[in-house]
């Protein structure tokens, strides 16, 4: 009977054992411009979401892969993902993209219009979508941080993030409503009515705090079931 015992043990612990070996690894893309590109940076939001996953002690079932370029809008993630994306294998991409479709508009002239940016969206989450790749949609955060929408950008970054709010519920994706999420801090913890230094250290690229509020967004998207 000891050695009936003794040996479900055994079985009992090789099988445990063997599955933790066996686990998938769920492997993250984050697809993006320049505020995903600096997401990989010792301080960034992909660094911290890694921290966090550690100090949850589920580290070892993700993999974080950074696929950031700084400048880029919607259509340049569409030109790039078969290399930068779906030649990596990935289980979920997390897309945040919009603020140079809107920013370059005012600043270069070269922004692209809410017709189009929609188009080349929907074409990206159609692609990841046919590889049975979950998607999870981040609306465009800010460009300037005053807090009563007088950023110059305010009204076509409202649009644009309506349109990505749109896209995830057609597409039945996971969002990350940064928009709302910033609009609503900075109502909270920007008194002075600032264009930057809350969350941003320009208006649009994160600092600390920016980074921190974003990993711990985009972690709660990650881990939906």
């Amino acid at each position: 009977m000891k050695f009936i015992l003794r040996s479900a043990f055994v079985i009992a612990l090789f099988i445990a054992s063997t599955s933790m070996f066996l686990q998938k690894t769920t492997h993250i893309v984050f697809f993006g411009d320049s505020i995903t590109e600096a997401g990989v940076a010792p301080n960034g939001f992909i660094t911290k979401i890694g921290e966090e996953l550690m100090q949850k002690g589920i580290a070892g079932q993700y993999k974080l892969t950074g696929a950031g370029i700084g400048g880029n809008k919607v259509y340049d993630l569409y030109l790039r993902m078969d290399e930068d994306v779906l030649a990596k294998n990935p289980n979920v991409v997390v897309i945040w993209v919009g603020v140079n479709d809107v920013w370059h508009k005012a600043s270069f002239g070269t922004g692209t219009d809410p017709d189009k940016f929609e188009k080349f969206y929907r074409a990206i989450i159609n692609k990841l979508q046919e590889k049975k790749i979950r998607v999870i949609l981040c609306t465009p955060a800010t460009i300037g941080e005053k807090n009563d929408y007088t950023n110059q950008q305010d009204g076509d970054l409202n649009a644009y993030s309506q349109i990505v709010r749109d896209l995830a519920r057609n597409y039945h994706c996971s969002l990350v409503d940064f928009r709302s999420i910033f609009h609503r801090y900075e109502q909270q913890n920007n008194p002075e009515n600032r264009r930057s230094g809350i969350l941003t250290v320009d208006g649009v690229h994160l600092n600390d705090k920016g980074n921190q509020l974003a990993a711990d967004e985009m972690l709660k998207a990650v881990l939906e079931q």
